[in-house]
């Protein structure tokens, strides 16, 4: 969401990568990333760090396009979160932890287990059976985006790369397919992936 934001405002920046261990490093206290360093500032959470954004270069393409469409993109960040979030984890929280750096692994298991109460290979094993409610909670996204190529509209804002976030973060660390092949949703996924000279690509 983040690195989206930052090439929607066309601004120059560099990705640091870190461990999960390795957050509390960085400073400011932060807990979990991403975080934004500009001038000197740190900032936490993707949606504080897309509120600085827009009111520190409001000469830059908007992200939320007026107060309206930044109330709007708080809602569709709720209904990310509620929607997609933990219905996403559940079905590739095995996978998440095989593609994180050996470091992170026990920390990781050790703290989503305690969470979901069971062992992340025995949740992510009902994941065939969550697919098909998953798949039908995305209706208002899917029906908004068979009327439009973008959330925004002709072109994406801020509200676009909220549940774009999410299946980007699904299809990094796991190779279990989201969605079907010919749903407006993947298609609109796959125009989000091409924006900014492929920048989700990469």
């Amino acid at each position: 969401r983040s690195a989206m934001a930052l090439a929607h405002k066309g601004l120059a920046w560099e990705s640091r990568a870190t461990l999960f261990t390795g957050i509390a490093d960085i400073g400011g206290g932060n807990r979990t990333v991403p975080v934004l360093e500009d001038d000197g500032e740190l900032l936490g959470d993707s949606w504080a760090i897309a509120e600085h954004l827009e009111a520190r270069y409001p000469d830059r393409p908007s992200l939320f396009g007026g107060e309206t469409g930044k109330s709007l993109a708080r809602f569709v960040q709720n209904w990310t979160i509620a929607q997609m979030h933990a219905p996403i984890f559940r079905m590739i929280a095995a996978d998440v932890h095989d593609a994180l750096d050996p470091a992170d692994q026990s920390y990781f298991r050790e703290s989503r287990e305690k969470r979901l109460g069971r062992r992340l290979e025995d949740v992510q094993a009902a994941r065939d059976d969550e697919l098909p409610a998953f798949r039908a909670g995305l209706a208002p996204l899917r029906f908004t985006l068979q009327a439009q190529a973008f959330l925004g509209g002709e072109r994406p804002t801020y509200a676009d790369y909220l549940p774009f976030g999410a299946l980007h973060w699904a299809r990094t660390t796991s190779p279990f397919r989201l969605l079907a092949d010919d749903d407006p949703v993947l298609a609109w996924f796959e125009r989000c992936l091409d924006l900014y000279d492929g920048l989700g690509r990469r």
